[in-house]
């Protein structure tokens, strides 16, 4: 890291910020429930502004990936449910602390995302966007078909896309579960992914087939770095719920 990156990243989390509150309450319990193993930390961009892909099949997931992304040194912003935030204190502190509400669904249409997406660009700062828009449904918990608020961010500003996995999180907290599980104390490893090359996609028009292809390309490597996480490997066949008689959004029975 150069003095200047290093400087940078500094100031993010040194600045008083209602992030400060957030690290104070779930930090202590967060670590108490689990220790980190992050795989290729040094991928993690330490400054300017970039979309953070990770995949998504627990409810803590958010969670997890934002003490992640702050034992790193970045401060995260998520694309949350507009629903959260009509929940009292918590959707204060959540539009306090910069996260971007998005309607169902994972939609980023609308004027409120796109402009704090440009906010963040403009500010150098992340923002985190799970590409499956909702718990996977696949019921060994791989990476399932994404959608394409992610590859949209990334081309429509620029910034680098970085995949990443994690897998343990599901002994915390299982899929649509109520309860939280402290002890005995889990291990979730996570593994940052390079930027992937999207290159062969910008000056396209941004078309529902230019999406769909550029966001394939973000789930295979996001699939690749949870195999070798888990030490196995994927279906040949990422899960579609269209498929399978599935709704996209909401809960389900496995």
């Amino acid at each position: 890291m150069t003095p200047d990156q290093n400087s940078r990243t500094r100031s993010e989390k040194s600045r008083p910020s209602y992030f400060w509150l957030l690290a104070a309450l779930i930090l202590p319990i967060m670590n108490l429930a689990a220790r980190y193993r992050i795989v290729d930390a040094q991928k993690f961009p330490r400054s300017g502004a970039f979309v953070l892909a990770p995949n998504h099949y627990t409810e803590i997931d958010p969670v997890v990936m934002g003490v992640v992304s702050w034992k790193l040194g970045r401060l995260p912003r998520f694309l949350a449910k507009a629903s959260v935030f009509t929940i009292p204190v918590a959707g204060w502190i959540l539009r306090k602390s910069g996260q971007i509400p998005v309607e169902r669904g994972g939609s980023i249409r609308g004027s409120e995302p796109v402009k704090a997406a440009q906010r963040l660009v403009a500010n150098g700062q992340m923002v985190v966007v799970y590409p499956e828009g909702s718990l996977t449904r696949d019921p060994d918990l791989w990476p399932m078909r994404g959608k394409t608020g992610a590859v949209r961010i990334a081309l429509e500003h620029d910034i680098p896309i970085i995949p990443a996995a994690h897998w343990g999180a599901q002994e915390i907290m299982g899929r649509y579960s109520k309860k939280i599980s402290l002890f005995p104390r889990k291990t979730v490893s996570v593994k940052i992914g390079d930027p992937v090359d999207l290159d062969r996609f910008r000056g396209r028009p941004l078309d529902s087939a230019t999406l769909n292809e550029a966001t394939a390309v973000v789930m295979d490597a996001i699939t690749r770095l949870l195999e070798d996480l888990r030490g196995e490997k994927a279906p040949n066949t990422r899960w579609n719920p269209s498929e399978h008689d599935q709704k996209e959004t909401g809960r389900f029975e496995a």
